[in-house]
């Protein structure tokens, strides 16, 4: 049996759960203040962790490493307009690193034709554009920001240049934005997570084991 409990420790807020029989702890930490400004209206749900939008992905029961392999999250947009479509974008704006991000955008996601009625529900049956790619921060490149955007799309039809179809990284997020003339989201959101080699607890494999390298992502 888990139990929650919340706590206010340094301007950040933190929700700690421990699995009884194990005697784990879990902390879920929330973004900073800089970073949550981006945090509107909108919720992102991976399995396990629930809603994570605007926290960091706790550093246990291998969740760094699981979220890399995990399918899609369910995203929900409870303000969204049931007669609206919307676009759904996703990207990380800190490839290689925040501190030299010279892939910036990496695009993780691309989903176009949302009825509101269905992201209003957490339901993407879209036109994918860019098929989902789970985060994969690259070991020793600190925390990477997974950001995501919905917009009106009013009727536009939305495409990608066959250039921009070649590769995910260096996405020219805001040229793709003005030629749709697609302006500020109607919602968004973002988590933090960093390689799970790079945590303190991560223990490397013993001799004969082999561990994929990450690719930046």
């Amino acid at each position: 049996m888990k139990l929650a409990t919340a706590a206010l420790f340094l301007g950040l807020t933190m929700v700690v759960t421990r699995d009884e029989d194990e005697g784990d702890m879990c902390l879920y930490e929330a973004l900073s203040d800089t970073d949550a400004v981006l945090c509107k209206g909108l919720e992102v749900f991976y399995p396990e962790l629930g809603n994570i939008g605007c926290m960091f992905v706790p550093d246990c029961n291998n969740y760094r490493q699981k979220i890399t392999h995990w399918a899609e999250p369910i995203v929900k947009f409870p303000g969204a307009l049931e007669g609206a479509t919307y676009i759904l974008v996703m990207v990380d704006p800190d490839a290689p690193s925040r501190s030299s991000p010279k892939a910036q955008f990496w695009r993780h996601w691309l989903v176009t034709d949302i009825k509101g009625t269905d992201i209003k529900k957490g339901k993407l049956q879209g036109q994918e554009l860019s098929p989902y790619q789970p985060p994969s921060p690259p070991a020793q490149t600190g925390f990477h920001r997974y950001q995501f955007f919905v917009y009106l799309q009013e009727g536009k039809n939305i495409s990608l240049h066959s250039k921009e179809n070649k590769t995910r990284a260096s996405w020219k997020m805001d040229k793709f934005l003005n030629r749709f003339h697609l302006s500020e989201p109607e919602a968004s959101t973002q988590f933090m997570t960093q390689n799970y080699q790079d945590s303190p607890n991560y223990q490397t494999p013993g001799t004969g084991s082999s561990e994929p390298r990450d690719k930046p992502k």
